[in-house]
């Protein structure tokens, strides 16, 4: 198994997944979430999160045939997800109402679609074609630890920047994720076009 392994491999696999799982980011919605009563688990959200990544890079293409879901596809409903997200944070609306008995923001909307969401499913099937399996995972497992170590910080992060400054935050995030979802679609939708186009 880690006759494979490469550690420039390994560390191009860490950035990639890093910029695109972007725990970063979500600090102005951990926040957010929390302010509104919703609980945050930190071991909790790594490890599902963790487990649904490497669930998906094992079997992601199995899971969608059997749905007859493809790829792009699946991406554009995540970009679509984060699109809304994004309007949330900008505008200081509320679109995701929690009107359910689940109280608990760890599996939704932090779990999927923050962390383990289309961006991250799609990004680990583009890795899989480039390096080997080990140098992916042994990425993943670095970027969930330091998820774990960023969800633990949060309250102190909130504490430094204060009211005034995690607005602000919120506000830049919510131009940047609103960004990532727009790539998100218009990079899925040229593939989904494109595929379509040549199945006529």
């Amino acid at each position: 198994m880690f006759a494979a392994f490469d550690i420039q491999d390994m560390i191009s696999a860490f950035i990639v997944l890093f910029a695109v799982i972007d725990i970063i980011g979500s600090i102005p919605i951990i926040i957010d979430l929390r302010e509104k009563g919703r609980e945050v688990n930190a071991v909790k959200a790594t490890v599902y999160s963790g487990a649904l990544m490497v669930g998906f890079f094992y079997a992601g293409h199995l899971l969608l045939s059997l749905f007859r879901v493809d790829i792009e596809s699946f991406a554009i409903a995540g970009a679509l997800i984060i699109f809304f997200m994004a309007l949330e944070m900008i505008l200081d609306v509320e679109i995701f109402k929690n009107t359910g008995p689940i109280k608990e923001a760890t599996l939704v909307p932090l779990v999927f679609p923050l962390l383990a969401g289309a961006g991250a499913f799609t990004t680990l099937l583009s890795l899989r074609a480039e390096y080997a399996s080990v140098n992916i995972m042994i990425a993943l497992v670095l970027n969930m630890i330091w998820v774990y170590i960023v969800l633990k910080l949060t309250g102190k992060v909130e504490r430094f920047l204060g009211k005034g400054g995690i607005y602000v935050i919120r506000k830049f995030f919510g131009i940047i994720l609103l960004a990532i979802a727009v790539k998100l679609f218009t990079a899925n939708i040229t593939n989904l076009i494109t595929f379509l186009q040549g199945g006529l």
